[in-house]
C-alpha cells in the first residue's frame, strides 16, 4: 500500500505518520511506501522499512496536486489547512488554501482518473464549525450546516465537493468532522480554539495561561490519541456502510472550561489550576458563541469510531506522550 499524507508536518499529520509507522500497515494491507507532503518538508519517520519521501509542496496551487497524486497513492490523507482564527482574519487567505488547495486535490485525482483508472480512498479533515447556531442542547447527524466562521464555510463547501466526487465514482471518500483537538503539544497557534489547550499545555509545565472566555463555556473535544484513531479507521472503513452521506460528526468528549479546569486540578493539583489568569477577549468570545458544544454521533459510533473516556484521560495521555509521563516546571 501506498500512503500519501498532505499536511504531514502539522501535529495530527506528525502523529497520524508515527501511529502508521508503528503498525506497519494499514488494515490487512501492509505499508510499502509513504509520501508526507506539507508546505514545510516534514520529517521523515524513523524505524519505517519501506520507501519514503517527503516533499514541500503548497496545495493552493493549481499544479501541486498533479504532482503529488501521479505516483497514484492508494490512500491520501488530507490534513492541510489554515486554522480557524487565521481563516478568519485573512478571508483571501482562508478560500486559497482551504478551498482552493481541496478543489485543486479532488480534480487531480479525477484527471489522473482519466488518463487511466484510478479510484483512492481520500479521507477529508473537516470540522465540526460547518455547524452554526441556534443549536439544540444536543446536535444529531442529521443537522444542517451554517457555518458562521469562513472556516467553517470553506471546510462545509468542501464536504459538498468531497460528496459529488465520491459519487461520479472519480474517488471514494469520507469526510470527519474533528472536535476541537485538546491537548496540542507545541506552542499556541491562530486558531481560535487554541485556549482550550492552552489552558492545560502550559500550566503542565509550571507556566501560565490566559483564559479569554468564561469558564462556563463548553465545547466538543479530542485528544490527539483519539483524532489518529479516528484517521486509521476512516482509512480502513467499509464505505459502502457510510452511504451518500460522506462526512461524519466524531465522537467526541462535552465539557465546560470549567471542567477542563478540575480535571487539571485532580490531575496535576492546585499549583498547576492556579497558573490560569482569566482575561477577556472579545473576538474569541464571539467566535466561539458561535460554535456547538455537544454531539449526537450515532452514526460514527455504529461505525466503530471511539471517542476519549474523559478529561482526566486526555490530560494523562498528553502527560504520558509529551511529558514522559511528568509535570511540572
Amino acid at each position: 500500500m501506498h500512503i500519501l499524507i498532505i499536511g504531514a508536518a502539522g501535529m495530527v499529520g506528525r502523529k497520524l505518520t508515527e501511529r502508521l509507522v508503528a503498525d506497519g500497515r494499514l488494515g490487512s494491507a501492509a505499508i510499502e511506501r509513504l509520501t508526507l507532503a506539507d508546505v514545510v518538508t516534514p520529517p521523515a519517520p524513523q524505524g519505517f522499512s519501506g520507501k519514503v519521501e517527503t516533499v514541500a509542496a503548497d496545495l493552493s496551487e493549481a499544479a501541486t496536486a498533479a504532482r503529488l497524486v501521479v505516483s497514484r497513492p492508494d490512500v491520501i490523507y488530507h490534513l492541510a489547512a489554515i486554522v480557524s482564527g487565521e481563516a478568519e482574519a485573512d478571508f483571501d487567505k482562508g478560500y486559497r488554501i482551504n478551498l482552493d488547495g481541496t478543489r485543486f486535490l479532488l480534480e487531480a485525482i479525477r484527471q489522473e482518473g482519466m488518463r487511466q483508472p484510478y479510484k483512492p480512498r481520500l479521507v477529508f479533515t473537516s470540522s465540526i464549525a460547518v455547524f452554526g447556531a441556534p443549536f439544540p442542547q444536543v446536535i444529531p447527524d442529521e443537522f444542517f450546516t451554517t457555518p458562521l466562521t469562513s472556516y467553517g464555510t470553506q471546510k462545509a463547501i468542501s464536504e459538498l465537493l468531497l460528496a459529488d466526487y465520491t459519487r461520479k465514482g472519480f474517488l471514494d471518500g469520507i469526510g470527519i468532522r474533528l472536535p476541537t483537538i485538546c491537548i496540542r503539544p507545541g506552542k499556541p497557534n491562530k486558531a481560535a480554539s487554541g485556549f482550550f489547550s492552552n489552558i492545560l499545555r502550559e500550566p503542565l509545565v509550571g507556566q501560565e495561561a490566559v483564559l479569554p472566555v468564561s469558564p462556563a463555556v463548553r465545547h466538543w473535544f479530542a485528544s490527539p490519541r483519539a483524532a489518529v484513531g479516528f484517521l486509521v479507521h476512516a482509512g480502513t472503513l467499509d464505505l459502502a456502510k457510510v452511504g451518500p452521506r460522506r462526512s461524519l460528526s466524531m465522537p467526541g468528549l462535552s465539557a465546560t472550561v470549567g471542567e477542563e479546569i478540575e480535571a487539571l486540578r485532580r490531575v496535576a493539583g492546585d499549583k498547576a489550576a492556579g497558573l490560569i489568569r482569566r482575561e477577556a477577549d472579545e473576538t474569541i468570545i464571539r467566535i466561539v458563541d458561535g460554535w456547538a458544544t455537544n454531539f449526537d454521533a450515532h452514526r460514527a459510533l455504529a461505525l466503530g469510531f471511539k471517542a476519549d473516556a474523559d478529561f482526566d484521560a486526555i490530560i494523562r495521555s498528553h502527560i504520558e506522550d509529551e511529558l514522559g509521563g511528568r509535570i511540572g516546571g
